[in-house]
């Protein structure tokens, strides 16, 4: 990701935000070289919300000892989200 200053941000914030929106680029805004913010586009913004959603609950079933079975069937969901759902055909 590419760093960008608060100040030049500031400067360029329309062109981040086209860069981002449109170009999926993703900026971390820095000050005083210590990254205090991102910019991402929406669609990016949804998946990292989905990725939190799925943690959590992964998190709570863990938690309770009789449904370890539903933390696995979360994780095999998530690696299979992340190859693009290939490898097991599931239509009817």
């Amino acid at each position: 990701m590419q760093q960008v200053s608060v100040a030049d941000a500031k400067s360029h914030l329309s062109e981040l935000i086209a860069k981002s929106a449109h170009g999926h680029e993703r900026f971390i805004i820095t000050r005083r070289d210590k990254p205090v913010a991102a910019l991402v586009s929406l669609d990016d913004l949804k998946i990292i919300e989905q990725h939190q959603e799925r943690e959590g609950l992964a998190a709570v079933a863990s938690s309770w000892p009789e449904f370890e079975e539903v933390a696995e069937v979360l994780t095999d969901l998530d690696e299979l989200r992340c190859q693009g759902g290939e490898g097991r055909n599931v239509s009817l």
